[in-house]
């Protein structure tokens, strides 16, 4: 039985959730720097990112891009009137979807502002590891429960996205590296998610919370922990796979530069 759970505090006040969910969250804090902090997006940032590291990344981000809208209609068909947390979800996944799709436009000019044209993202990655990431989205959102969902995209993956955003727009060195008749139209994704007061991984926050109420069972706290690593996980994954495969790094390098950062 949930026991029932209705935040009070201020949305984005970490102290205003269940302590559970407070623990859960620190605890990830290093999976979590591990993507937001990555050194592409160092790299990206100071406008030192390798052209061939770019399009790698621009081509195998873009699946997870497209498909998001997607990811939230399977979670809207969960859906149950009158449960604790669905009214919550159905407001915020109704929303967000046209959001999401109007961000894989901005994904699509910002890759062609950097010189990768539409084509080439609609043609794909033929790299295996480009596929872990949207496989997993994917599957989580089409098998897993609705709280565990949400954690695993609404918070996770949109949450430490926006977290990276942020930091290849602490400067304006990247913004400027591209072309001029192009830089509005290529910084809009960026600035989209570049914000730290955007509210949507907050309220996602919040629906998982009131779904699982209070005091969960060590079980179902297991699940999200679990789904929250492999979504930052598969992100890392990616990014390095991106430098990699590229000769312009190796696992340990990458790992050795993130530190030294």
């Amino acid at each position: 039985m949930v026991s029932f759970w209705m935040r009070s505090g201020d949305l984005k006040e970490l102290t205003s959730y269940p302590q559970w969910l407070q623990e859960l969250v620190i605890d990830m804090h290093d999976s979590r720097e591990r993507v937001s902090r990555h050194l592409l997006f160092q790299q990206m940032r100071d406008a030192t990112l390798p052209g061939a590291a770019a399009r790698n990344f621009f081509i195998r981000v873009w699946p997870v891009i497209e498909q998001f809208p997607q990811y939230m209609g399977r979670n809207l068909g969960k859906l149950e009137y009158g449960k604790p947390g669905h009214d919550l979800a159905r407001a915020f996944l109704t929303r967000n979807v046209r959001v999401e799709q109007n961000h894989a436009d901005y994904w699509a000019e910002w890759a062609e502002a950097s010189g990768v044209p539409r084509e080439d993202l609609l043609k794909g990655s033929e790299a295996p590891a480009s596929a872990a990431l949207p496989h997993w989205c994917w599957y989580v959102c089409d098998r897993d429960s609705l709280a565990i969902a949400i954690a695993a995209t609404n918070y996770a993956i949109e949450g430490v996205t926006g977290e990276w955003a942020h930091l290849v727009c602490s400067s304006d060195r990247y913004a400027q590296s591209l072309p001029q008749e192009r830089r509005k139209s290529g910084m809009r994704w960026l600035r989209a998610h570049a914000h730290y007061d955007d509210a949507h991984p907050w309220e996602a926050l919040e629906i998982v919370a009131t779904i699982l109420g209070a005091h969960p069972s060590a079980a179902e706290i297991s699940q999200v922990r679990a789904a929250l690593r492999r979504s930052y996980e598969y992100m890392r994954l990616t990014l390095e796979d991106c430098l990699v495969e590229d000769g312009t790094g190796d696992p340990a390098r990458v790992a050795s530069e993130e530190r030294a950062a």
